[in-house]
Order: structure tokens, then sequence, then C-alpha cells
């Protein structure tokens, strides 16, 4: 692409006194610096000065090397788009321990004059440069379809979500010597981005608890999520972030039993998916209290708590509105938040509302949506063979399921999800960092509700289970708690006067989650044939 280069040279006074180029010294510029395991990304309209400044930080005079990104049209509208971009993908590419910190400057996502330009010819051109220099290591498909990429801390934000990222943080600091703990809630629903900005306002949290200036100086903070999976990515980007620790990050039991033994406190506390908070003690889960969120609060000064009641998918974490309100501490609180926007789904609003009646009962007719695949499939084999050929071109899509099948972990035996002429295993649990949907074997699998929530897919076929059939009388979907064989949901029926329908919430609860995975597309069959039917009717 012409106008697009990179300079390379050493970091040191010399090399610097050398720069010359007209379109390194007078125009914007991106710049990576780097030695072999550790990497900063920015852009100046200043570049000799912004060097001599990096030279005279102990952290930047460790890296050896800069590469300057130059075009003969950048403007600061496009090198602020593509630093940030840049520092996304190095993230996912883990190739480097970035030193980057949150961007301090309140800019959102927006456009600017030929963005479509920049943002993806310029980029594309330019990553594909780092790859064959061996500056980067994995392709822009790659990046993309990565977990720690769609969770980075570094992502531009929306004006939403900006502002909430403010508001967090003008309470943590309004609030950090109160003597009684605070809380505050965040609702959001499936998809409106409710981890992106927990992520990068714990990143920012820890940044200020380095800062001797801040009131939030040496804080001790953590964020907690009671999924095995998410915790996996949040530990992969504080790994290779340097303002963060692996030990920031915990299951909420681990943290309460640590600060139990330890008679410890913490300051602040963010927790993700916090619908996953146990409700009960739960003697599998080493937890003896009555309640999760109540023992959190007990053992910290502030409370960031995010959640969304159409998420809860069993009785021992059963929440809601009421449970929520009546907690069994002294806290106190402010009207929660409420994210609206949603994010994950290039879908129309009538395809979400699909979505959304059905997981109410509701059938409604089949919408449209030109950017967006939504179809409905006789056979679970033809449906497979769909999201197989998506997962070629496009990547990252899956097979999931209602937990409507045996799916037990005891001696290792396999447990297969199966109907006419299809038969898959029910998803493995793999050592490591890498979650399921990123492993590649894992096509040739079923992910149950526990290995996709939280996540993003390219694309997702979803079998609806022997619990999820039709009720002729009343044209509705019709919920049998019978069938279903996630036998932890259910377990702990004490103290319920509603179980039955608190059941049924459960497994409309699980096929919301697993509706709204996809990004550009939703495919979905029926094992009840009637219900295979009415569908089809529909579509």
């Amino acid at each position: 692409m012409t106008g697009l280069k990179i300079k390379q040279f050493k970091l040191d006074k010399q090399a610097i006194k050398q720069i010359s180029d007209d379109y390194i010294v007078d125009y914007p510029t991106v710049y990576l610096l780097n030695n072999d395991k550790e990497a900063y990304i920015g852009e100046t309209v200043a570049l000799k000065n912004r060097m001599r400044a990096h030279l005279a930080n102990p952290q930047r005079s460790k890296l050896t090397k800069a590469h300057v990104i130059s075009h003969n049209e950048f403007n600061q509208s496009a090198t602020y788009n593509i630093e940030t971009k840049l520092i996304n993908y190095f993230l996912a590419d883990q190739k480097y321990i970035l030193q980057n910190k949150s961007q301090t400057v309140q800019s959102i996502t927006h456009n600017y004059h030929n963005k479509a330009y920049f943002n993806e010819q310029v980029f594309t051109t330019l990553w594909r440069q780092l790859l064959t220099q061996g500056i980067a290591s994995h392709s822009a498909d790659e990046i993309e379809n990565k977990d720690i990429y769609k969770l980075s801390p570094f992502k531009q934000l929306s004006a939403e979500q900006l502002d909430l990222k403010n508001t967090i943080i003008e309470k943590c600091t309004t609030h950090i010597n109160d003597q009684k703990p605070f809380v505050y809630f965040i609702k959001g629903e499936a998809g409106v981005g409710k981890s992106v900005i927990l992520s990068s306002v714990f990143n920012r949290i820890q940044e200020l608890s380095q800062d001797k200036n801040s009131p939030l100086y040496q804080t001790d903070n953590k964020l907690l999520v009671n999924h095995g999976e998410m915790l996996k990515t949040y530990e992969k980007i504080a790994s290779k972030v340097k303002s963060l620790k692996v030990s920031n990050f915990m299951k909420p039991t681990t943290f309460i039993n640590d600060m139990k033994k330890n008679n410890d406190f913490a300051d602040i506390v963010f927790v993700d998916e916090a619908h996953l908070l146990l409700s009960r003690s739960d003697s599998y889960n080493s937890f003896v209290e009555d309640n999760h969120l109540e023992e959190i609060i007990k053992r910290s000064k502030i409370v960031i708590a995010v959640y969304d009641e159409k998420q809860v998918l069993k009785l021992k974490s059963y929440w809601d509105e009421n449970k929520l309100a009546h907690l069994n501490v002294d806290y106190t609180t402010e009207e929660p938040y409420q994210l609206k926007d949603q994010f994950r789904m290039k879908a129309n609003d009538e395809v979400v509302d699909w979505i959304d009646s059905f997981v109410t009962t509701e059938i409604k007719p089949l919408p449209h949506d030109d950017n967006f695949d939504f179809k409905i499939f006789d056979s679970a084999l033809a449906m497979y063979e769909a999201i197989k050929q998506k997962n070629k071109t496009a990547g990252l899509s899956r097979i999931v399921s209602t937990f409507d099948y045996v799916h037990m972990k005891k001696n290792n035996e396999v447990y297969y999800v199966e109907d006419t002429n299809f038969k898959l295993p029910w998803n493995t649990t793999v050592k490591g960092r890498e979650t399921w949907a990123e492993r590649q074997d894992s096509i040739d699998e079923v992910g149950s509700i526990y290995t996709v929530q939280g996540f993003d897919l390219n694309y997702v076929g979803v079998i609806l289970g022997p619990s999820v059939s039709y009720d002729v009388e009343t044209d509705s979907v019709k919920i049998i708690t019978a069938n279903y064989c996630d036998t932890a949901a259910f377990s702990g029926q004490t103290g319920f006067d509603n179980v039955e329908l608190i059941k049924q919430k459960i497994v409309l609860n699980s096929i919301n989650i697993l509706m709204k995975r996809g990004i550009n597309g939703l495919y979905i069959f029926a094992s009840d044939p009637a219900l295979r039917e009415r569908l089809a009717r529909n579509a």
C-alpha cells in the first residue's frame, strides 16, 4: 500500500538524533517499542521529543528497538485508532508483555474522515507487514477470534460504556474511606459488554493503586468470577499486562476462604457474572456460609457487582431483585446502573425481540435480517454440517445444547448428545489456559451452558433438547423440567414456594444465554418433533 512505511531504529540518543524523514518528524505517527519480552505502543505528533521522554522512563528505557509507522495521509484520529487497535492486537498476540496503561483521554469509539480506509485497509496491510517482519505472531483472523482480544482492557468504549467506567472510578474514589461497605450494582443482559467494561475499569483501578497521587494508592483490589472458563481469560490478560497480576483474579469461594483464614479485608472487589454467585451454602464447593455476596461485602470496602437475573442457572445461585434488596449485611448502596446497548449480536431489533419472546415461551414469526444469519434446521446433523462450514470460513463457530443429555464428570467417561444420525460428545475439559471454544478440536464437541456463558462465537448452532417442547393448546414453548439433566441446577429445592416455576425459569435462562452467543448468526434445531414443526412454519 502506497504511503505506509515502517522505519526501524535502535532506541538510543544517537539514533533519535539522526531521524530526518519528514513523514516521521512532522506528521502524526504510531510507534512500537520492544525488546524480546516487553513492548509499548504509542502515537505522537512530536516523535523525537516523545522518544527522548521514553528514554528517561525507567520502564521504557529497557526496550531496545523502535518501529515507527507513518503514512502520508495520517491524521491524529487515524493514529489514535491504529494505536488502540495495535495495543489490542498485541495483547491477544501474546508475544510481549505490554507496558501500556489505560487510555486516559476521554475518547470513545467515533467516526472520522476515511475511517474505513485507515481502520481496515491500512491496518490490515500494517499487520501483515508486522507478521512478515516477525514482530507479530498471529494472523488478524486468529487475533479477532481470541477471547483475550474481545475482553481486552484497552478496548475503545462506547459513550455509554465510558460513562459507566468513569462513574465506577468516581464511586471508588468517593467511598474508599467509608465506615460501611459500599456496594454498586450494574445490571445488563447478555451481550451488552458487562465484562469488557469490568476488564477496562479494573485495569485502570490497578494503575491508580500504583499511583502515589491517587486516593486509591496501595489499595488491595480483586476481580472475582464464579466461572472457570472466564477466569482463564482474565488470567491470560493479567499475564500480558504490566499493571495486572494473575493473583488479582479469583473465584469467590477462594477469595472468601482466604480472607477468613488470614482475617484480612480487600479494598475494592469487582464481581463479574454475579448471577453465578452462590445464594446458599454448598459443601460441594467448600462454601459453608449462607451467601457468597454477603461474605464478599463483609470482607471488602467497596463491591462492584454486575449481574443479569436472566442468566441465573441454578437454584443454589438463585437471585432476583427481592433477594438482592434484602441481603443480611450492613452496607450502603445506590440505584443500580442499567446497561442497555447490545454489542455482541450484529442482529436487528426484530431478531433480538424474537429470542426475548421465545424465552418467555412466545413463538413469533421468524424475522429476516440481511446482516445476521438466522435459520431453523430440521436436522441436527444438517445444522452441524452448516456450523462446520462456517468454522472453516469465519472460525469460532460451535454447536451448543441445552443441558438435556447426561453429562457427568466421573471416571473419564464420554457422554454424548444424540439425535437421528447425529452423535457428538459433550464438551471435554483440558488443562491449560485455552478456553473450550478456542480449542480447534471443540468443533467436534457440543458446548454446554457452562463453557460458553460470557463468551462470543461467530456462529452458534443451538440444540433445544427434550426439556424444550411445544404446547399446542396455548401455541407456546413448554418446558418439561423432568427432562433437564443438569442435576446440580435443581439441587437444594428447600425454601422455595414456587420451585417448579423457578426451575422452568432456569431452563429458559439457559436458552436465552445459548441463543445470544452468536455475533453473525444463530441456527436452531429442536429435538421435539412438535416444536420443530412449529418453528418450521414460521421460517
